[in-house]
């Protein structure tokens, strides 16, 4: 059994695919969760299927690409709740194309949403966390960030910036015992991924190189994330976990 001791967590991408599941997961361990995502819609309905369901949960949108509005929705959390113990960045978008087509903004907005964003909200939660010696941050990167992949240069670089930040990260809060690890989904059955899950020719190509011949699911992404964000794993730092059905091996 996973334990977390009266423990707020922030999952950021919370209104839909593997930050829904992170959240849903991490709310049935006790954990206090507030789902962001820029849709006020969708953040919403995630908390309040959590809190129907005996959780407890807050949405809050914001969009994760601005700076300002996160440091504004951080400041404002942060008179509200004491600490937020645990950070999931999650939020994530993709503007796929071939280098020689892709635009400025293409390459701008995956960057900014995928990768600033895990910069904005660290930099503004993490310092409590590391005054109260105890703190877990899990970075939701890609394998697309370990191995690169054709038509998503902007993608792979915002996802391999992310285990970067993860290294750092870790060692700059080793001495805080604040933790930080990023976890690597290969191909995951969620709305981005739905194209290629429902064309069984892009099926069959894409599980040609997947060992354990099948799509995950979001519980799998959302299982590791919750024992990272667990007391278990207060020895585990600066670790990208592929969970991806053995393709990055």
């Amino acid at each position: 059994m996973l334990t977390f001791t009266h423990r707020t967590a922030l999952v950021t991408g919370a209104g839909r695919g593997i930050g829904k599941a992170i959240a849903e997961t991490l709310a049935r361990q006790g954990v206090n969760v507030i789902c962001v995502s820029k849709s006020a819609e969708s953040c919403g309905a995630v908390a309040a299927a959590i809190t129907a369901a005996g959780g407890r949960a807050k949405a809050l949108a914001v969009d994760v690409a601005d700076g300002a509005a996160v440091a504004k929705a951080a400041e404002t959390l942060l008179a509200e709740f004491p600490l937020i113990d645990i950070l999931v960045n999650n939020a994530g978008i993709t503007r796929d194309g071939l280098l020689f087509r892709m635009g400025e903004a293409d390459w701008n907005d995956v960057i900014a949403t995928n990768l600033s964003s895990c910069f904005h909200w660290t930099k503004h939660l993490a310092r409590p966390m590391t005054r109260a010696r105890w703190g877990r941050i899990v970075n939701i990167t890609s394998v697309s960030g370990l191995m690169g992949n054709a038509g998503q240069a902007n993608y792979s670089a915002a996802k391999a910036g992310m285990i970067g930040l993860t290294k750092s990260l870790a060692r700059e809060f080793a001495g805080r015992s604040v933790t930080v690890n990023a976890v690597a989904p290969g191909f995951i059955k969620t709305d981005m991924t739905t194209e290629f899950v429902n064309n069984a020719e892009a099926s069959a190509q894409i599980l040609a190189v997947v060992p354990l011949k099948r799509f995950g699911e979001a519980a799998d992404i959302a299982n590791m994330t919750a024992y990272l964000c667990s007391d278990q794993a207060g020895y585990v730092t600066g670790q990208v976990f592929t969970v991806d059905g053995g393709m990055a091996m």
